[in-house]
């Protein structure tokens, strides 16, 4: 083959991989824009999860209403999870009896996987996994770990992503925490 003809098919390959990086950034610009950022003073989005250890019953998040919700997404692979969970459990059985309920959201990992890992870290809290993503995508979770925290009226109070000390998880919880009357 002659430098001709190679150079020909070099700038092709490049004009190809070059059209399809623009029709995949302007494919994602055009999706992001339908799921509205969430921010703090929002009403929280309700959803439906199935209970990973008792079968059949379902967590709705306006089923918290009232309550203080601790709203943790998470993953098996997520180092900075697996170091907050046990502060979380400990935390959770200090406030539960306050009104502050802890939900932890697994990103689509098998029932397997999730259950293994939170009994390895001997931790007690609802569990529930996002199969789809779709909550995932509702509450704009990006990295793991966040945490939503969602006051007694159902407004987000807080997001806060990465890793969280014991302190800060008692004073998040502390922070929506319900009047007592």
């Amino acid at each position: 083959m002659d430098k001709k003809k190679k150079r020909s098919i070099t700038r092709g390959v490049i004009l190809v991989v070059l059209l399809a990086a623009i029709v995949y950034a302007v494919y994602t610009s055009a999706t992001n824009d339908k799921v509205k950022v969430l921010q703090v003073g929002d009403k929280a989005p309700d959803f439906e999860l199935v209970d990973l250890y008792e079968s059949g019953l379902k967590h709705r998040l306006s089923d918290y209403e009232g309550k203080g919700v601790f709203l943790n997404f998470w993953g098996t692979w997520c180092e900075p999870c697996k170091k907050e969970m046990p502060a979380m459990s400990r935390q959770y059985a200090s406030y539960k009896e306050q009104g502050v309920e802890v939900l932890t959201v697994n990103i689509a990992q098998t029932e397997f996987e999730v259950k293994k890992f939170l009994e390895s870290l001997d931790v007690h809290f609802p569990a529930v996994i996002d199969n789809t993503k779709a909550v995932m995508t509702a509450y704009n979770v990006n990295p793991l770990p966040t945490t939503i925290l969602i006051n007694p009226e159902g407004r987000v109070e807080k997001i806060i992503t990465g890793e969280m000390s014991e302190a800060q998880i008692a004073s998040y919880m502390e922070s929506i925490k319900p009047e007592q009357e």
